[in-house]
């Protein structure tokens, strides 16, 4: 089975226009629902990954693409997406303009076999890593969100804007699946 190709797209444009695949617009959501969002969409993930055998098929290749992640892997990925997201706010919330390493994404969907992991378990892990992430941002308030940190491409973010960089990610990737389902029942 051949692996999904590599995303090397920077997604961090979300935070200037609305996304015209998901209809993320940043200028409609509070900074103050952000938690309450989060937890809505881990339990919209559970929901997704406790589908049955579905869950664990690729799609049809994409023409423009080549393979595309499962429902499972998607929801591997959005649980780390969670877990790496909350430690960087953290640290944001922490120190002096940290600078956030990379995380390769593809790399950690091959060396976690994201693919053979049990969709319970991923569920579950997802919404605990959401709920710690939403309980952060419940805590946050006034200059905090103005806090400042940097990828390692030197892209700025501050809480709030990292804050809903991760809701965008985590949203799109539900259109991403149930856009699969479709393609699999479609086939």
């Amino acid at each position: 089975m051949e692996h999904p190709q590599p995303e090397d797209k920077n997604w961090t444009w979300v935070l200037e226009r609305p996304c015209p695949d998901c209809g993320f617009d940043r200028a409609e959501l509070a900074r103050d629902k952000l938690g309450a969002r989060l937890r809505s969409n881990a339990a919209a993930w559970r929901a997704v990954l406790s589908r049955g055998d579905i869950v664990s098929q690729r799609p049809p290749d994409d023409p423009e693409r080549g393979p595309v992640w499962s429902a499972l892997e998607y929801g591997c990925h959005v649980r780390d997406v969670y877990e790496i997201f909350g430690q960087r706010i953290e640290r944001m919330l922490s120190e002096n303009n940290p600078t956030l390493v990379n995380w390769d994404q593809d790399a950690a969907a091959q060396d976690k076999r994201y693919q053979e992991q049990d969709p319970s378990r991923v569920g579950y892990g997802l919404a605990v890593a959401a709920g710690r992430v939403a309980d952060i941002l419940d805590r946050v308030s006034g200059k905090q969100w103005d806090r400042p940190g940097q990828r390692s491409d030197d892209t700025p973010f501050t809480v709030e804007s990292i804050s809903l960089y991760l809701y965008h990610d985590v949203s799109h990737h539900l259109g991403d699946v149930e856009a699969g389902f479709k393609a699999i029942v479609a086939e």
